[in-house]
């Protein structure tokens, strides 16, 4: 879609160069949020393209994922045989209720900024212990749990003019084993509810649910609960005002599901049969 009220376009190289910002800027990334409606209230975009930052960088201790690293760069990364969470990679990039098209356009960083429940990536680094790094609008720098980002249905910690440069996630949480389920009312459909469980070497089980709720849900025992401790913490910590609601499902239905996944998850991580 045109966007006909834009009458400037911004391309900073370096974060000097960036703008002030002012009532009207957008950050410009991938683009497919921004041009998918009208936005009357723009006047300006800033294109992050040129800042040109490195999609992926593996260190000893993290794998960095810049804000403007597209899906298909993502999901075309090349794991070490040691992260065993690695399916989890190509597991959310598939949860996308998107084409290829999209995913060659489609940023991680858009999908955390959007902040929608259905937000794949935001499960994805979420769940294996990711953390935001912000540019914030008065300089420095702020750094925030993904878990903590996103604080409900399209609401999050950026404050205008904020930029979300990237989400490390540390080496460690891609080595915990891991199972992942997602479920939708059609077969393509947007996840009504994505869960995912990992286990570490010490037997600590955490458990991720987003899509089903508004925000991401994280649960962690030190030690694997049964299936009614389970149970309990889910329906303790997740309050029925936290399940989102939509077209894509009730609260009710997602509730009844993200009980029978979390079981399935728990059963697969533990090697036990589900009730």
């Amino acid at each position: 879609m045109d966007l006909n009220t834009i009458t400037v376009v911004s391309h900073p190289q370096t974060r000097a160069q960036l703008p002030a910002w002012t009532p009207g800027d957008a950050w410009l990334a991938g683009g497919t949020w921004l041009f998918s409606e009208p936005q009357v209230h723009l006047t300006r975009l800033v294109d992050l393209t040129d800042l040109k930052w490195p999609a992926l960088t593996i260190t000893e201790s993290h794998l960095s994922i810049a804000a403007t690293c597209t899906i298909s760069q993502l999901d075309a990364l090349t794991c070490p045989t040691d992260w065993l969470a690695a399916p989890l990679i190509s597991q959310c990039c598939r949860a996308f209720l998107a084409s290829f098209k999209i995913w060659k356009t489609a940023t991680v960083g858009g999908n955390l900024c959007m902040s929608l429940p259905a937000g794949p990536m935001i499960s994805l680094t979420a769940a294996l212990d990711g953390v935001c790094t912000i540019w914030k609008v008065g300089g420095g720098e702020q750094r925030i749990p993904v878990a903590e980002f996103v604080t409900g249905n399209q609401r999050n910690r950026l404050s205008p003019g904020d930029l979300l440069r990237q989400i490390d996630i540390p080496l460690a949480a891609l080595k915990r084993r891991s199972a992942f389920r997602q479920i939708s009312l059609a077969p393509v459909g947007r996840s009504a509810a994505l869960l995912i469980g990992s286990l570490d070497s010490a037997g600590a089980l955490k458990l991720t649910v987003t899509a089903s709720t508004v925000r991401p849900m994280l649960l962690s025992f030190p030690k694997p609960p049964d299936a009614g401790a389970l149970r309990t913490a889910i329906s303790e910590e997740i309050t029925d005002d936290l399940y989102h609601t939509d077209i894509h499902g009730k609260p009710l239905w997602r509730k009844h599901m993200t009980l029978r996944l979390a079981e399935e998850i728990r059963a697969e991580l533990l090697g036990a049969t589900p009730p």
